[in-house]
């Protein structure tokens, strides 16, 4: 298990090394009020204000702000549904619309976020904001296994898929992001989120220190166009084996 420290230098390294336009994001489930740093915005009690929980994700990822975010924080019925901050309705058009995961009703009182290259918590999911090459590259990252470990959710809400989702199943989860990512949180529409248990993000770093320097890295990966380019040997055996040309 790694500890805060290397998920901080991790997500550093990631944002860095991936040109990321903004953070990656620790994301942690609060059980308690007493888990809540004091440095952490609440935004109801200090700015008199309430935020969807995308916004509470762009203030993390956009601002560098750790921000907790309890029933009285919210304004956008989603996340409390997904996360089981409340109980559900007994009329429940808005979760009949696209299916998803939700947590037990009453284990969690809250959910607290910060970059992740700053969180002062160990968190349980980290999301990554990420262009479509950025993406690709990352998840070439997951390894061998990361094929059978990468799914996706390309419905709303994406603030249940991309925190519940990864919590309950593991693995990695390409994440569409919602109508509100884009509209109220001020999301670039180029962006994908890719989301797993915080853990998973060492795998990444490890990954991406060995693949430094190679034709696949992001930062190698570069615009060519060039008619018979160098190719790899499975390329020539297979083309051998189909009788076209092999040089």
């Amino acid at each position: 298990m790694a500890t805060i420290k290397e998920l901080n230098a991790c997500a550093d390294e990631l944002e860095k090394k991936f040109l990321l336009r903004t953070s990656p994001v620790a994301v942690k489930m609060l059980e308690k009020e007493s888990d809540i740093p004091k440095d952490a915005l609440r935004p109801k009690k200090d700015r008199n204000t309430h935020y969807a929980q995308c916004q509470a994700f762009s203030l993390s990822r956009r601002d560098g702000l750790t921000v907790a975010m309890l029933n009285e924080d919210h304004w956008c019925p989603a996340a409390l549904l997904a996360y089981g901050m409340v109980p559900a309705p007994e009329v429940q058009d808005i979760t009949k619309m696209h299916p998803y995961e939700t947590f037990e009703t009453g284990k969690y009182i809250g959910v607290l976020t910060a970059p992740l290259k700053t969180a002062s918590f160990m968190p349980d999911v980290a999301i990554i904001y990420a262009n479509s090459a950025q993406l690709r590259n990352l998840l070439f990252l997951t390894g061998p296994e990361g094929p059978s470990q990468v799914n996706g959710r390309f419905f709303p809400p994406s603030c249940a898929h991309a925190v519940v989702t990864p919590m309950q199943k593991g693995g990695y989860w390409v994440v569409v992001p919602d109508p509100g990512e884009f509209q109220r949180a001020l999301g670039d529409e180029g962006e994908m989120m890719l989301a797993m248990p915080a853990d998973k993000i060492t795998v990444l770093c490890e990954n991406m220190k060995k693949s430094q320097g190679m034709a696949w890295s992001y930062r190698d990966h570069n615009y060519f166009m060039q008619g018979d380019f160098p190719r790899p040997d499975f390329y020539k055996a297979m083309f051998k084996g189909w009788g076209l040309e092999d040089y």
